[in-house]
């Protein structure tokens, strides 16, 4: 049996290295992880062969990914980004109040319910999502659809726009940063703090197995510590874990299931992108950020992809990393706890005769 699992696990890392192989030819975004995305879709829903996603291979991913990132911290970095946090946590209130009004205007014509609709569309983690809205009794089904669609939107869509949008332009801090890593002849044996960190954390703050090593790393690069750089294979790797765990994850089924309103929830996460580069405009011509570093703080994405597409197109990873931290914070901890309130203390915002049913096609 356990033959049989390593057979299936090889398998997999076979055809999604040979998909992010091929995103890599074709010049992609961040091709290794939307690579392997791209094949664990393929390879299970065309070619019907079961995909094997060990959460161990997935989660050491993001701790390599993690202490990538904290590599690119310098002791700069906090005094760099810390007049930057109002007016940054001031852009990403006023985004996700535009997208909740979109989420419930949107449920005259689709008769979701919209408590349903809101948790559906709001840039957060998938599963906290779900568990928020199942709390109000919404339809969670739609909920895990609906933020599935909104995933591979962003996912997919942001690092092409960004990448084509910017491509060229290089940040002169983020060259230093990775050349100060590059030069270093530390040892790899420091990198054992940073999986004591994803360890630690795992189970307080979320995306920890990111969050943990990325804090660990740039405290000790910060502090003076010889660390080395992580061999490309490593981070290669990393990625494509990463991309299998994403792509096991979500089916075509699911979104299927969606019917005739999963367009609607597609047009919103579109709408979400375009607000959110206008804003990180404004924010760049208001700060002396550059361009690619503000679109990619304020981008509705995950961190891991974010970041990666921030050193694609020449931007600061340390301060795209820190600001995607205080947005996925606010988003996971404190919008599903506000709404909640909300809908809890005006019940009437949520009637609707189309209340926790599902939708046919």
């Amino acid at each position: 049996m356990e033959r049989t699992t390593a057979m299936k696990v090889l398998e997999t890392y076979i055809v999604a290295g040979l998909t992010g192989l091929l995103f890599y030819h074709l010049h992609s975004p961040i091709p290794w992880m939307l690579g392997a995305i791209t094949g664990m879709l393929v390879w299970k829903t065309v070619i019907k062969r079961p995909v094997a996603a060990p959460k161990a291979l997935s989660n050491s991913g993001l701790i390599v990914l993690g202490t990538y990132f904290g590599l690119s911290f310098t002791k700069e970095t906090l005094l760099t980004i810390a007049p930057y946090i109002v007016p940054f946590l001031v852009a990403t209130a006023l985004l996700i109040a535009i997208n909740i009004i979109n989420s419930i205007a949107v449920t005259k014509w689709t008769h979701i319910d919209k408590v349903t609709s809101v948790f559906a569309s709001v840039p957060g983690g998938l599963s906290e999502m779900v568990a928020a809205s199942e709390s109000l009794n919404a339809n969670t089904a739609l909920v895990t659809i609906f933020q599935t669609i909104r995933l591979l939107t962003v996912v997919f869509l942001v690092p092409t726009v960004v990448v084509h949008w910017l491509n060229g332009h290089a940040s002169p801090g983020n060259a230093t940063a990775q050349a100060a890593a590059v030069s270093s002849d530390g040892h790899y044996t420091w990198f054992l703090l940073s999986v004591f960190g994803a360890l630690l954390l795992r189970n307080i703050i979320p995306a920890a197995y990111v969050v943990g090593p990325l804090a660990v790393t740039a405290v000790m690069h910060a502090a003076g510590v010889n660390l080395p750089l992580l061999p490309v294979w490593l981070i290669i790797l990393a990625q494509i874990s990463v991309g299998i765990n994403m792509g096991e994850r979500i089916t075509l089924e699911d979104i299927k299931l969606g019917g005739k309103f999963s367009w609607v929830y597609f047009l919103l996460a579109l709408v979400l992108i375009a607000l959110s580069f206008g804003c990180g405009y404004v924010f760049a011509e208001l700060t002396d950020l550059p361009l690619s570093t503000a679109l990619l703080s304020l981008a509705p994405g995950g961190l891991v992809e974010m970041v990666l597409t921030a050193q694609t197109v020449g931007g600061d990873p340390a301060i795209v990393s820190s600001l995607q931290f205080v947005r996925l914070l606010l988003v996971i901890i404190v919008v599903p706890n506000v709404l909640k309130w909300v809908f809890r203390k005006f019940p009437y915002i949520t009637e609707t005769p189309w209340k926790n049913r599902s939708v046919r096609n």
